[in-house]
């Protein structure tokens, strides 16, 4: 294993972090912190509590992972898909490092960049909010298991993308709006039950209702499903990653 060139690409990614601060952080925590006013004043107006939850705490877990999924997918997109649209992928390609090494490279910092974020989101909260982390081990194992898997899910989207048209067009068309309908600012248990059938569909209703119970012990699914879910979702991400590189599937595209 090639550590000083997986230090190499996490460090560089890290760095563009530090470049786009304010593009890179503030503005996610700003966005989230404005969803958490709105939803918070309109809805928590009336609706007072869910599952003996005050509404203000029981949406912070699905805000943290709404700005975890979009910014897992988007940072790693991003990274992978701009060294092909200047054309310094080939600088990599040939340097002496495997696809193993690449992936842990892009995927990790994408993933750490979310997770910071994350954390950061959270002590915000708990400026509006009083909270409580019940299972503060199972918290940060889906916080960290989640921004690995959507890092993952954003590295393959960006080896897909044939343009920046493309590079935005999962993100906003099926993971965004997947996000809002599972849960994030609301519990299943309220919908009607052909809806609740409907939503158990949604995969992201696993990963919202784990991350929630890790908070609060209260979820809409079982903890077992949605640590199967996030794990088989996972799975799946790595063995396409591993597809790509064993077929060199648009890498120099």
């Amino acid at each position: 294993m090639n550590w000083r060139a997986i230090w190499a690409i996490y460090t560089f990614e890290m760095a563009r972090t530090g470049r786009t601060l304010f593009q890179s952080v503030v503005s996610p925590v700003v966005s989230t912190s404005l969803y958490f006013v709105v939803f918070g004043a309109a809805i928590g107006s009336r609706i007072t509590e869910i599952d003996g939850i005050p509404y203000g705490a029981f949406i912070v877990p699905g805000l943290i992972m709404l700005t975890l999924l979009t910014q897992s997918t988007a940072n790693a997109s991003f990274g992978i898909y701009f060294p092909k649209f200047v054309g310094t992928i080939y600088e990599l390609l040939s340097a002496p490092i495997s696809f193993y090494e690449i992936v842990i490279g892009y995927v990790g910092a994408a993933a750490t960049k979310s997770v910071i974020l994350g954390v950061i989101i959270l002590a915000t909260a708990g400026f509006f909010v009083p909270l409580r982390i019940e299972h503060p081990f199972w918290m940060v194992a889906f916080l960290v298991l989640t921004a690995i898997s959507f890092s993952l899910l954003g590295f393959i989207i960006g080896i897909w993308a044939k343009g920046f048209e493309q590079l935005q067009l999962i993100p906003l068309l099926v993971i965004t709006p997947l996000t809002f309908l599972g849960g994030t600012f609301y519990s299943i248990s309220v919908l009607p039950p052909a809806w609740q059938t409907v939503s158990l569909f949604n995969p992201i209703v696993y990963l919202v209702s784990g991350f929630r119970w890790s908070f609060f012990g209260t979820a809409d699914v079982g903890v077992g499903i949605s640590v199967a879910a996030t794990l088989c979702f996972l799975g799946g991400c790595m063995v396409v990653v591993w597809w790509i590189f064993r077929t060199g599937y648009r890498i120099r595209n």
